[in-house]
């Protein structure tokens, strides 16, 4: 059965719904939720912190979506924000914000949420946090969750409290994790969570519960545990995902010296997963993830997909090009005032064509990823191997569509901060640097002719900023005009050169 066809059997919106207040709609699971509610009727009211990252989704113009800017911190703001919503979802994470300190983050923002959910009368929260045994072993990243879950239902407004453990689904970080792992090493030596029992589940049936909840009474102040038909290993889950690629079975060596950080530092070096991401899923794996009972497939009953049922269908959305999103969504953009005041260096480049604009708009568009940088891709590849042995993302995170970019989307070591239709687009770097850089394309329509103007801006940081300028320059002189020249060239053969006005 396919998304919409599954997605059709969940019941429609009661008529004067009231609006669904939902935070995290830029995330993974949120920005699929927002179009599950929207396509049952539901009228829905996301908070963001960055407007621009939603302006170009599928279900932005929505006429039942309206969006506000909110900052999660501000109780009086999120109060008035969520007046006259009947529900609201609260799916926001803060472990790649805050770092280190992202326990006590998750907490306030938590303990803000309630407060404010309570002052604009709201009906109910609706939490999705994750799995895992109670009691003084929890990971820190488990137990953040239990205590934004305790944050969330100790206020007046009634929560529903959804655990889930290992989703499946394309663009995941569990499934992403998982893929990058069994397809790269035939042999591995693992800690001793292999061995540790899990119950993954598909996203879609994680979808199913969060929109089927808003009618099942039952489910209000309910703690609801989500998993799939099967209780694993993590050994088994490899090999499962091993057959779905066509591999032959891995070799799985557990040994009891790695730690959760030794740990983490092989997921960012082996797959596109960014450490401060890794170590604490890594932390968590540690912890047996099994539902404690079926209820919430009682209260909503579904069909669930098995693992390799789930796996299969991820691995052909990725091959259809048509993942929804993806785990690099999430995370702030950077602004502008990050740009006011001191040294911008940059590099300028220009080139004339006769392709339209729409031609080359979309052969820049197509950079990164599989398609790669155009020219020089070696160069590019040393710069990705180099950003991950010091904690930068790297090329692996590719990027979540082949062809076109929206803001707010990852490219490789980049994210994308600004798309103007066939005039402009901006990147600005995320690799480990001692300063901020951006990227940018802007294209002139001159009549007879378009120029493409590339220019590279970097703001250093110090004295290691400034060395870090003059000691690129050389690369920079191999890269940016074949990047700019491959541009043009693919622009010019996509379609016939624009006629003279």
């Amino acid at each position: 059965m396919d998304t919409a066809t599954f997605r059709a059997c969940l019941p429609i919106a009661p008529p004067g719904a009231k609006p669904i207040f939902l935070t995290g709609a830029t995330g993974y699971i949120g920005g699929r939720l927002v179009r599950w509610l929207l396509d049952r009727g539901w009228p829905v009211r996301v908070a963001v912190r960055s407007p621009e990252k939603l302006m170009a989704r599928s279900w932005a113009r929505d006429p039942g979506l309206s969006v506000v800017v909110v900052d999660l911190a501000d109780r009086q703001t999120l109060a008035q924000a969520m007046g006259g919503c009947g529900t609201a979802y609260y799916l926001v994470h803060s472990m790649l914000v805050a770092g280190a300190d992202f326990h006590a983050r998750d907490n306030l923002l938590a303990e803000v949420f309630a407060h404010a959910a309570a002052d604009a009368a709201v009906e109910r929260i609706i939490y999705l946090g994750g799995l895992g045994e109670t009691g003084p072993g929890l990971s820190e990243h488990l137990a953040s969750r239990r205590s934004v879950e305790a944050a969330l239902g100790a206020g007046s407004v009634p929560l529903t409290a959804l655990r889930a453990g290992v989703i499946l689904g394309s663009g995941s970080a569990s499934f992403e994790i998982l893929r990058y792992l069994v397809e790269r090493l035939p042999a591995m030596v693992t800690p001793r969570w292999v061995a540790t029992e899990c119950q993954p589940i598909a996203v879609r049936n994680v979808l199913h519960v969060l929109v089927a909840c808003l009618t099942t009474p039952g489910s209000v102040g309910a703690t609801l545990d989500l998993g799939g038909p099967e209780v694993l290993s993590y050994r088994a889950l490899m090999q499962i995902m091993a057959a779905a690629l066509g591999l032959r079975p891995r070799i799985i060596v557990s040994v009891p010296v790695l730690t959760p950080r030794l740990s983490s530092w092989w997921i960012h070096l082996v797959t596109p997963i960014d450490h401060r991401l890794a170590r604490p899923l890594a932390e968590g794996l540690r912890n047996r993830v099994v539902c404690r009972d079926q209820r919430a497939n009682e209260l909503m009953p579904q069909s669930l997909l098995t693992v390799r049922e789930a796996i299969d269908l991820a691995l052909r959305r990725e091959a259809a090009d048509d993942v929804e999103t993806s785990w690099s969504d999430a995370g702030p953009m950077p602004g502008d005032p990050q740009w006011s005041g001191g040294t911008v260096f940059q590099d300028r480049r220009t080139r004339t064509t006769g392709a339209s604009a729409a031609a080359v708009f979309r052969a820049i568009s197509r950079v990164g990823g599989d398609h790669g940088w155009y020219a020089t891709d070696w160069l590019w590849h040393v710069r990705g191997v180099l950003d991950r042995w010091v904690g930068g993302p790297g090329l692996r995170r590719g990027r979540r569509d082949a062809v076109r970019l929206l803001p707010g989307d990852a490219v490789d070591f980049w994210r994308v901060t600004a798309v103007e239709q066939d005039r402009r687009l901006e990147l600005s770097a995320e690799m480990r640097l001692p300063g901020e850089a951006r990227l940018e394309w802007t294209i002139s329509d001159h009549g007879d002719h378009r120029e493409i103007i590339q220019v590279a801006r970097f703001r250093p940081h110090g004295l290691g900023g400034l060395l870090y300028w003059y000691a690129v320059l050389p690369l920079h002189a191999l890269m940016f005009p074949r990047l700019l020249a491959g541009a043009a060239k693919e622009a010019e053969g996509l379609v016939p050169a624009a006629p003279a006005r």
